[in-house]
């Protein structure tokens, strides 16, 4: 399992159920790597997405107890959500969010996939931060980009202790 994420120098990830910054360029490599795939996310990620509707061309599972939904796959229960992922191979599922959902699942990831965004965006949702978790190594980073006015580095973030989900 994969956690994919976009953060600021704050490891912020978002402010009132929306993302910080609107980058091109992170939004092509979160549907390059999660298209094909199972996308697994809390109930709010889901409303925060455009029209409240699953990603196309993916496997979308939400953990909430507050809705249910024809158009995507809904557990209630972590256990519910083990069950399910049982399903699908693990290297192709990947937890999209929010906040509270990553920190819940982070330590059950072999990677992670973060954009670093060189900027503070005045986040009040954070994503853990792996530079001070012993067990997450940095493995590799781009060269920076820029995008809508922001540099982007795309890292890969290795854990070196998962737990069994």
């Amino acid at each position: 399992m994969k956690a994919i994420v976009c953060v600021d120098r704050e490891w912020g990830i978002g402010k009132n159920n929306d993302m910080l910054f609107h980058l091109p360029a992170d939004l092509k490599f979160f549907r390059e790597k999660t298209s094909g795939k199972v996308i697994v996310m809390g109930g709010n990620t889901l409303l925060s997405f455009p029209g409240s509707k699953p990603l196309k061309n993916r496997t979308n599972i939400v953990l909430t107890d507050v809705f249910e939904r024809d158009d995507c796959t809904v557990v209630k229960t972590l256990e519910e959500l083990r069950k399910e992922l049982k399903k699908y191979p693990s290297d192709d599922t990947f937890i999209v969010g929010g906040a509270m959902f990553y920190r819940t699942m982070i330590d059950f990831c072999d990677s992670a996939f973060v954009t670093k965004v060189d900027a503070v965006g005045g986040a009040t949702a954070f994503f853990p931060d792996l530079d001070a978790k012993p067990n997450w190594k940095l493995a590799s980073a781009s060269e920076p980009v820029t995008d809508n006015g922001y540099a982007l580095t795309f890292t890969e973030y290795k854990n070196e202790n998962v737990k069994e989900f």
